[in-house]
Parts: structure tokens; sequence; C-alpha cells
């Protein structure tokens, strides 16, 4: 069994709804730590990271966050670091997606610190490979794996002595559907491999996975899955900020997670974009609770 560090980041300066703040309340209250507890696991549920809120900034659009982010994100990546070394698998709860420039980059380091190195699989609607000068709308969510990479802002994409976080070919993006041609050309040019949803409608989910596992876990020592919850179709997961029609199906995201987890080398995770304000009765947090535990080793025929 493991021992999971339950860490909560209730952030929305990386997004333009207001909401996912409420995101960690959300997915506590829908007993995310008793579920994980039931399985067999330790939960040390640690806190929060403390985040300056809009009102108490007073700026505009979410690129003048930036900086801001960046402090938080740095703060994140101390506290993932510290859960990785004392052998605790850190698992991040969002707010928005921004946050994964920290969790992937404390976990990363600690990995350095091993002469290893971390696969990330992203679970995602969208890319998020903005950098600062491509992105239209500014928002900061929009850009955390091109922070990671290397790209960008250097209060982000710096947070560690490990720079870049991650390698292209240690990476992969599943259920993408919604890229302009900026973010596009970001991965052509950086190599990121893009599993869209044509792929996974063509080829089934069990095919895509079972060959982005094979990438991201070939010259690695671990996988963090940073799971953005509009990866989820909006009709099974309607309270996100950013929802995109045709995403992956109920049992597609089950199916995912569980795969994942079959793997046996899941060191960390982010739980991202819940947003309550937008949900129906908290049933995205409750879809996320489930889709964490099939993460930690929940079967339909528990073993």
């Amino acid at each position: 069994m493991t021992s999971i560090g339950m860490l909560g980041v209730p952030m929305d300066l990386g997004a333009s709804r207001r909401g996912v703040e409420m995101g960690p309340s959300a997915v506590r209250l829908a007993r995310l730590q008793q579920r994980l507890e039931s399985l067999g696991h330790t939960v040390v549920d640690v806190g929060d990271v403390a985040v300056p809120t809009r009102e108490t900034l007073a700026i505009g659009r979410g690129v003048d966050y930036l900086p801001t982010i960046g402090a938080v994100c740095g703060e994140i990546a101390a506290r993932t670091g510290r859960l990785v070394r004392e052998g605790l698998v850190p698992l991040v709860l969002g707010g928005d997606h921004s946050i994964a420039a920290g969790s992937v980059a404390g976990v990363a380091d600690a990995l350095a610190e091993r002469k290893a190195r971390l696969g990330l699989v992203w679970l995602d609607a969208h890319a998020d490979l903005h950098i600062p000068d491509s992105s239209e709308t500014g928002n900061v969510h929009g850009m955390p794996l091109a922070h990671l990479l290397g790209h960008g802002h250097p209060a982000m994409s710096q947070l560690t002595p490990t720079t870049p976080s991650v390698r292209p070919e240690h990476l992969v993006i599943i259920g993408a559907r919604d890229l302009d041609s900026a973010e596009s050309e970001h991965a052509r040019e950086w190599g990121v491999r893009i599993y869209t949803m044509r792929e996974i409608d063509e080829r089934g989910m069990r095919a895509v996975l079972h060959e982005a596992i094979a990438r991201v876990t070939t010259g690695t020592d671990g996988i963090h899955v940073s799971l953005d919850l509009d990866f989820v179709d909006p009709q099974e997961a309607p309270g996100v900020g950013t929802p995109v029609r045709g995403g992956a199906t109920y049992r597609e995201a089950h199916l995912a997670m569980e795969t994942l987890a079959d793997t046996g080398k899941v060191i960390s995770m982010d739980l991202v974009e819940v947003n309550p304000v937008l949900d129906r009765f908290n049933h995205t947090a409750e879809l996320a609770v489930e889709l964490v535990a099939s993460g930690f080793g929940k079967r339909i025929l528990q073993r």
C-alpha cells in the first residue's frame, strides 16, 4: 500500500473563470481521503498552500498574475519535493492547471537528486503549451507544460535547479481536442506527442495508453499523472471552467486511470480544474474522487 501526502492549492489566478479555487474543498467534501484509505493507503492531509486572492492583488489579465503564480508554484515545488524525499506520493489538489508547473517541478527535482528522471502523463482537453507571448487570452493555466519543458517566463520555467523539469520524449498529452495554431506549432517544434480524441476514437483508449506508457517509462523512474477534469466529456464532468465537447467517456477515463495504476510506477498526481460554482450537486468532484481512486488501485473486482 501507498503513503500519500495530499496538498491543496486553492488557486484561480491562472484561469479566466472564478470557482476553481474551491476545488480542493469540493473533493475533500466528496471524501477523497476516506476513499483512498478504504483501499488500504495511508493518507496525510498536509493542508493548503497559501494563495493570494485576485481582490488583494487588484490587477487585470491573467498573465499579469504570472509573478504571483510563479511564487505559489515555487512553494508547491518545495512542498511536493519534500513529500517525495520523505517517501510519500504527492497528490496535489487544484485549483487551476497552472499549479502543475510547481508540482511536476518539485517531483522532478527530488528525482534528479537520485540521478533519475520523471515521466509525465497529461490528461487534458487542452495542450497547455502556450508561452506568455503566444497566448491570446493571457490565461496562465494554458502555459504550465511549456514552462515544464523550459520555455516561457523564468518565474515559471526555473522553479528548481532541475530545468527543464521534463524532457519532451518523456511526456504525452492524452485527450486533446482544443488546440490553437501556436500550440500546434510548439508541439511540432518541441517534439511533444499528443494523442487527440480522434486518435483515441480510431485506435481505442487501450492501444493509446499502451503506447503512451511505453514512451513515458523509457528512461524514467516514475510517472506523474496530471488529471484535468476537462479531459472527461462535459456530460459527465460539467463542473469545469473550460469544458470541450467530445471528451473521454466515463469508462474511458476510468480505464486510463486504472491502466496507469497497473504500471506500479505512478509516484505523484495532480487533480485540477474542478469548479464547484459550475457543477451540479458536487457531481464533478465526486467523479474526480472516483478517478483518483482508480489511479491508486481501485478495481471493479478487487484482488
